[in-house]
């Protein structure tokens, strides 16, 4: 008798499961243990943990009574006589150009001209909000507003 000869009582029971057949053994290309070599394993998406991070917008916070409109920058016409000379013509660019007014992140807020003082030149005004009693004092100045 010899050792290729013998015959199992029971049969053998496998203890790894992973890969049947073919001509990977054992871990079948999956490596050691873990989650990995697991099978039906299921990862979750890098994008979803990432967007869970993120916060959650609920409601303004403590803005939520502030205003989301630009608010604009007053001049008073007393000002405008000081800085322009007669026949000037007064635009938001020109008012960052004489450094009356700064800009935020290369845009300029909205300019209003309010009625204070008083102004003795003719200016010409576009692209700015005017008050009432300002415009009634440039015109009477002999300026107008566009």
């Amino acid at each position: 008798m010899q050792i290729n000869n013998l015959i199992r009582k029971t049969k053998l029971k496998k203890t790894q499961r992973v890969g049947r057949g073919g001509k990977r053994g054992k871990t079948s290309g999956r490596g050691t243990k873990g989650q990995l070599a697991r099978a039906g394993r299921k990862l979750r998406p890098e994008l979803r943990d990432i967007i869970k991070k993120l916060p959650k917008l609920r409601g303004r916070g403590r803005n939520f009574l502030k205003t989301r409109e630009k608010i604009s920058i007053a001049i008073n016409v007393s000002r405008l006589s000081e800085i322009f000379k007669n026949g000037d013509t007064v635009s938001p660019e020109t008012l960052v150009l004489n450094k009356v007014i700064t800009t935020k992140k290369s845009s300029v807020f909205p300019v209003k001209i309010l009625g204070e003082g008083e102004i003795d030149k003719k200016l010409i005004i576009t692209g700015c909000r005017v008050s009432a009693s300002a415009k009634e004092k440039i015109e009477k100045a002999g300026g107008s507003v566009k």
